[in-house]
C-alpha cells in the first residue's frame, strides 16, 4: 500500500501492514522467529482487504478511483500491449497531451488506442492538463477514429477524465462541437469499439470517446453526467454532501451494470487496482480480447445497429 497517500478506510490495513513490517524487523535485528505471527497478520490482512474492498459506498468507489497511486491509461498500455506506436496532432490546430492515441498490438490483435490521461507527478500532470482534453484533443481521437475505420481496425478507448477542460480558449475552439461530432462518428463507424473506464469518467469528455459497441468497466471505477461534488453543488448547495449525491446519482460500476449501461465490471484483484497493477491489467487485458472475439463475428450493418440500439434503449423505463 502506498505510504504517501492513504484513505480513511484503508487505515485498518496499513496498521496490520505496520505490524508485520515491525516483526520482521525485530526478527531480522534479534534473529528471534517469529514466522507464526506474521502469518497470522498476513491472514488477518488478507480477510480485512476482502471485507473493506467488498463493502464500500459510492463515495469511497469514487475517492478509490482518483487514487493517486491507480494505474492510469499509460501505465495500463505499457502493461497490456507488445507495441505501440503513439499518434499526434489534430491536423487543425494542435496536439493534446490529454489524449493519447495510437497504433498498438494487444497479443496478435492490432488495436487503435484512444486514452484519457491524467499524469502522475506535478510536472507530468500540467503537461496532461490533469486527463481534461481540449477540443484538439477530441478532433485527435476523431481524426484516429476515421483511420482506424478507413484500415477496418479495431478501436479501444480508456476513459479516466474528471471531465473536459472548461477553460475559455477550449470555449472559443469548440470544445461542445468537438465532443458532438465524436458521438455522431463513433455511433457511425463500422469498426468494432471497446470503451473501458478505469478511473473516473466524468460528464462529456468522458463520453466523448465512450460511444461503443461494450462498455467494460474496473470494479471500483465511476461514470457519470457530474462529478458527486459538482451535484452536491447544485442541488445541495453544499459540495460537502458530494456522499450523498453519489448515492442518489447511482455513479459506480455495479450500478452502470445494473441499468444495462456497463456491459461487463472487471474485478481489481487483492482490492483495488493501486495495490496490484499487474492483476488488474491482465484482468483488463483478458476482458478486452474476449470481448473483441464477440464483435469480429458481427458485419459492419450489425455493429452500427447494435450499437444504435444498445443507446437507444439506454433510460427506457415501464410503468
Amino acid at each position: 500500500m502506498s505510504e504517501k497517500y492513504i484513505l480513511d478506510f484503508e487505515l485498518p490495513l496499513k496498521e496490520i501492514e505496520d505490524k508485520i513490517r515491525l516483526l520482521e524487523n525485530t526478527s531480522e535485528n534479534t534473529g528471534i522467529d517469529v514466522q507464526k505471527q506474521i502469518d497470522v497478520l498476513r491472514q488477518e490482512l488478507i480477510s480485512k482487504k476482502d471485507k473493506i474492498y467488498n463493502n464500500l459506498s459510492r463515495w469511497e468507489i469514487v475517492q478509490l478511483a482518483r487514487h493517486p497511486s491507480r494505474p492510469h491509461a499509460k501505465d495500463y498500455i505499457e502493461m497490456m500491449t507488445n507495441y505501440w506506436f503513439e499518434l499526434h496532432g489534430d491536423r487543425l490546430y494542435s496536439d493534446d497531451s490529454a489524449i493519447l492515441s495510437g497504433i498498438a498490438f494487444i497479443d496478435d490483435v492490432k488495436f487503435i488506442i484512444i486514452a484519457q490521461e491524467k499524469g502522475k507527478g506535478t510536472k507530468d500532470k500540467l503537461f496532461r492538463n490533469f486527463g481534461m482534453p481540449r477540443p484538439e484533443g477530441y478532433r485527435k481521437a476523431g481524426r484516429i477514429m476515421r483511420m482506424a475505420e478507413k484500415f477496418k481496425l479495431p478501436i479501444l478507448t480508456i476513459i479516466d477524465t474528471p471531465g473536459a477542460y472548461p477553460g475559455i480558449g477550449a470555449e472559443e475552439r469548440g470544445q461542445g462541437q468537438a465532443i458532438a461530432e465524436n458521438l455522431i462518428l463513433m455511433s457511425q463507424l463500422k469498426v468494432p469499439i471497446i470503451s473501458t473506464i478505469i478511473g473516473e469518467g466524468a460528464s462529456g469528455g468522458a463520453l466523448a470517446i465512450g460511444l461503443s459497441d461494450k462498455i467494460l468497466c474496473l470494479k471500483n471505477s465511476w461514470y457519470s453526467v457530474i462529478s458527486p461534488e459538482g451535484c452536491a453543488s447544485i442541488l445541495f448547495r453544499d459540495s460537502a454532501k458530494a456522499n450523498e449525491a453519489a448515492d442518489s446519482m447511482k455513479v459506480t460500476s455495479k450500478d452502470l451494470f445494473d441499468i444495462g449501461i456497463a456491459d461487463l465490471i472487471i474485478d481489481e484483484p487483492n482490492g483495488s487496482a493501486h495495490i496490484d497493477p499487474q492483476g488488474s491489467s491482465k484482468k483488463l487485458k483478458e476482458a478486452i480480447l474476449s470481448e473483441y472475439q464477440e464483435l469480429i463475428k458481427l458485419t459492419d450493418e450489425q455493429l452500427v445497429e447494435n450499437r444504435m440500439a444498445k443507446y437507444n434503449s439506454i433510460g427506457d423505463w415501464t410503468d
